[in-house]
């Protein structure tokens, strides 16, 4: 399986459960307030390290089903940047945090191949939506496409190396059978730290 994003790979099917909630929340109501939310069940594998209703750090959000469903819910999709100081620190998000419970029903094991998350919500008004994932995109059933394996790699590598570089490890690899000097590859993955040397240097 391929992560999208950084955390548990029991995330991915809560993260991917909560995102389809949500467009079909804003396909009913393209103006959907998420303060409407009364509750949100999260119907999950029991496992106690990663039911963490409030996390404190980013290693706890990373491995917390109520951060990684609220924040789906909030923005459609969990990334690299979900888990800074700023997006965790979101009041909207502490706001969904509180309203989150976790049910552990006994046919859902902690097993990734037979796995699944189910993310119930209902709004003020009483009326109640479920979507439920089985096998989250990315898992071994479901695997990414190369667009978006090579997106991943962009969205992270770019953190640390510049995009030209980042391009031309993504080409390499793709052509890597045809390589006859593999060294290229490392002198692509050394370009950030040759650019700071260079503006380390007295001019």
């Amino acid at each position: 399986a391929f992560k999208r994003f950084p955390a548990h790979l029991g995330m991915h099917w809560v993260a991917d459960a909560a995102a389809a909630l949500r467009a079909r929340l804003l396909a009913t109501n393209p103006n959907m307030d998420f303060k409407q939310i009364k509750h949100i069940v999260l119907r999950v594998p029991n496992s106690r390290y990663i039911n963490c209703p409030f996390p404190a750090s980013e290693h706890e959000a990373r491995h917390s089903f109520q951060f990684n469903a609220c924040t789906a819910m909030l923005d459609g999709k969990v990334s690299v940047e979900s888990f800074s100081s700023c997006e965790m620190d979101r009041m909207e998000l502490k706001e969904l945090l509180a309203k989150a419970k976790v049910e552990n029903p006994q046919d859902n094991l902690s097993n990734f191949d037979t796995m699944y998350c189910e993310v119930q919500v209902e709004l003020n008004n009483g009326e109640a939506f479920t979507e439920r994932c089985n096998t989250f995109y990315g898992h071994w059933r479901k695997p990414l496409s190369q667009a978006d394996l090579c997106q991943k790699f962009r969205d992270n590598a770019s953190l640390v190396l510049p995009l030209d570089a980042v391009e031309g490890v993504i080409n390499l690899v793709d052509n890597l059978e045809q390589l006859t000097d593999v060294s290229v590859l490392s002198s692509c993955l050394q370009m950030n730290m040759q650019t700071q040397l260079c503006q380390k240097m007295p001019h």
